[in-house]
């Protein structure tokens, strides 16, 4: 029988400050929080002492181990990598798109060193940020000019605070979308300070529709892009090419939210097609709003593009100074820009793009070794099989298209009973590797979709590292 040990048996502080084990803690961590830590762990003692039952806890060392652990914890970084095998590729909760190589590189330098972020290099005097990123912009759009903020929900905000606050936006009532996080456009709409006028229906809504509604109170009408659901059957909408007329002809601006934004028709790469900035400026738009870290496959950023005059009214609203970007996300934004320059091998250095035109063959080969080496992982406890599954885009893009995929499907060993808890216990397991593994629940099965698992290597080098029992 194990006898509670006595309070007075507890170390004190500076003499398991002293012990050899807790100088090196002091060296990687610092004195001031190996103190700290030695302090909680001696409480957790204590505090095992008083209810009779720490009967273990008997040396120096075993109360320096609990400090060293709780320091090794506080240290380990609470944002790490993770293997996305959702079957999203820009799944919104991991971090959406991955940065090619030249953008990381940019980061990093900007990160390191001073920077001409707001320089002017010819002229020795005060530049602007927007600089670095304009002209690049403007070619890929057809722009006249553009700006950047920290994401499109703060793009939207900006241009409807500086050309409608207090006025009108007529939108169509099927357009009224609402964004990941439960934020919806009419509640951008109303901390803008500008009114909602919804024209139309839900699945219909006629030019007519606008020329009714636009009228002395008007600030600028807006399209949205339904990026993240899709109305079928009996629909209709205006066109962007009637609407900028109706507007140009009435005098007010015609702004075109597209939300998830690619530079480059998706069909040359196998893909479906979805709405470019530069579609919506050659229809006539006075302005696009449009995501960076998206299809764009960039930084988490919100660029707004389109007529000079309306961009510089936009750029001295005191607003655009609280959302503006830093200089790490200027540097990789301007990175992934200029290899739009080259179309021709945008596939194989974006990894956004490489993800989504990924051959499915080339999955389903993986597939297939990937099996036969997580089998006997998990021996006894659950099997694995193959399937053919359907990736999707995410972050809003082409909600109703999917992308045919190949992965692994894992089932818990047993009958029914009890299954649905042994699947959460496989799923935690896999959460657990050193590179947490990440997939879905469907049915049955824990489902990893493979399409966006590109270093295969880590993945199987983890492995080992895998207890399910």
């Amino acid at each position: 029988m194990n006898v509670p040990l006595p309070l007075s048996s507890l170390p004190s502080v500076e003499r398991l400050l002293t012990n050899v084990a807790s100088e090196g803690l002091i060296v990687e961590f610092g004195r001031t929080a190996v103190v700290s830590a030695i302090r909680e762990a001696l409480a957790q003692v204590r505090a095992g002492l008083l209810a009779g039952n720490a009967t273990t806890i008997s040396s120096d060392h075993s109360v320096i181990q609990m400090a060293a652990a709780e320091l090794q914890d506080e240290a380990r970084p609470s944002l790490c990598r993770v293997f996305n095998l959702t079957g999203t590729v820009l799944h919104t909760n991991l971090g959406r798109a991955g940065l090619p190589e030249e953008a990381i590189e940019a980061v990093a330098l900007a990160a390191r060193e001073a920077t001409n972020l707001e320089f002017n290099l010819s002229d020795g005097r005060r530049g602007d940020r927007d600089a670095h990123l304009e002209p690049l912009l403007c070619r890929l759009t057809g722009a006249e000019a553009a700006t950047v903020v920290n994401n499109n929900a703060a793009a939207v905000l900006l241009v409807l605070n500086t050309l409608a606050n207090r006025k009108e936006v007529p939108t169509s009532r099927g357009e009224l979308i609402e964004i990941g996080g439960s934020f919806r456009m009419p509640e951008i709409m109303a901390r803008s300070g500008c009114r909602l006028r919804e024209v139309g229906t839900t699945n219909r809504t006629h030019l007519s529709d606008y020329q009714e509604a636009i009228g002395p109170k008007t600030g600028l009408v807006m399209k949205v892009h339904a990026s993240n659901y899709a109305i079928e059957g009996f629909t209709a909408e205006a066109a962007e090419v009637d609407l900028a007329r109706l507007c140009h002809d009435r005098g007010v601006p015609f702004v075109v939210d597209i939300g998830s934004g690619t530079l480059l028709d998706l069909r040359q790469f196998g893909l479906p097609h979805e709405p470019t900035p530069a579609d919506s400026i050659a229809s006539g738009a006075d302005l696009v709003t449009f995501s960076g870290d998206k299809l764009l496959g960039g930084p988490q950023a919100g660029i707004i593009a389109g007529r000079a005059a309306l961009i510089q009214r936009i750029k001295r609203n005191p607003l655009k100074r609280a959302l503006r970007v830093d200089k790490m996300t200027v540097a990789a934004l301007a990175a992934v820009l200029r290899l739009y320059s080259n179309p021709e091998r945008l596939a194989d250095r974006l990894p956004t793009l490489r993800l989504l035109a990924r051959r499915v063959e080339e999955v389903r080969a993986m597939a297939g070794r990937l099996r036969d080496l997580v089998a006997p992982k998990i021996e006894g406890v659950a099997a694995v099989e193959t399937l053919p599954c359907e990736s999707q885009i995410g972050s809003g893009a082409l909600p109703t298209r999917r992308i045919p995929s190949a992965g692994l499907a894992i089932r818990p060993a047993g009958g029914k009973r009890g299954r649905g808890a042994a699947l959460e216990r496989i799923a935690r397991a896999f959460r657990q590797l050193p590179i947490p593994v990440i997939g879905r629940i469907q049915g049955d099965s824990l489902i990893f979709d493979l399409r966006s698992l590109e270093d295969e290597a880590a993945f199987v080098d983890q492995l080992r590292a895998l207890h399910l029992r």
